[in-house]
């Protein structure tokens, strides 16, 4: 699996390389600026793609300009972004396509190794993967005249781990109930937040995206 690495910082570009290579990855390309990172996107076209947000020669959003400019030329290039902060609206911005394939972790998540390269392999696969954080940020922002309002507590509660990218059968482990119960929620999901009928990866990014809407568009830093 080919991928493409885009940190400013050359000790933790040099981790990322190390790690990502130690479980099977290729490492197409590593670069620490953004016009290199949208050259390297759009002409090595990898598997998946780990990109720091801020990046030279703005350190301000270069990492997600780039990711966003490829995914326009390379519709569905999985990119995987970290960011130091929870940064909400970059969140939602990366989610607007709906082309799916996408991630959004807080740089710390790395050293959690396994977890880190599972999301690096869903993103890969075409998943969605929320850093819990910006979940949990998301989840204390909420009131009743908000768009997910309808939603009964148990299924904001799958929404959220929907956005973290857990498929039903996991989601249905970590509350130790069947998967049939999960589809159930789901399904009273897209129903509420009035998602019709279609495939149901693109419907489980749409309702992520409604999730990531539903926060004020300010920059939490």
């Amino acid at each position: 699996m080919r991928v493409v690495i885009a940190e400013d910082l050359a000790l933790l570009r040099d981790g990322l390389i190390r790690l990502l290579t130690a479980h099977g990855f290729e490492v197409a390309e590593a670069v620490d600026n953004g016009p290199m990172l949208l050259d390297a996107l759009t002409r090595c076209r990898p598997d998946v793609a780990v990109i720091d947000v801020r990046l030279p020669p703005g350190h301000t959003d270069e990492g997600l300009r780039a990711a966003l400019a490829a995914r326009r030329l390379v519709p569905g290039l999985p990119v995987l972004i970290l960011s130091q902060y929870v940064e909400q609206l970059y969140a939602r911005e990366l989610l607007s396509d709906r082309s799916g394939g996408v991630g959004y972790l807080l740089k710390d998540r790395v050293g959690d190794v396994d977890r880190f390269v599972d999301a690096v392999r869903r993103v890969a696969a075409g998943g969605t993967v929320m850093d819990p954080e910006v979940i949990g940020q998301l989840l204390t922002r909420r009131s009743r005249d908000e768009p997910l309002g309808g939603l009964t507590p148990r299924e904001r509660e799958v929404l959220a781990l929907m956005a973290e990218g857990l498929s039903n059968l996991a989601i249905a482990a970590r509350f130790r109930v069947t998967d049939k119960a999960v589809g159930k929620h789901t399904n009273n999901i897209f129903a509420k937040l009035g998602l019709p009928p279609s495939d149901d990866h693109n419907r489980r990014v749409m309702a992520v995206l409604a999730y990531l809407q539903a926060a004020p568009p300010a920059v939490t830093r």
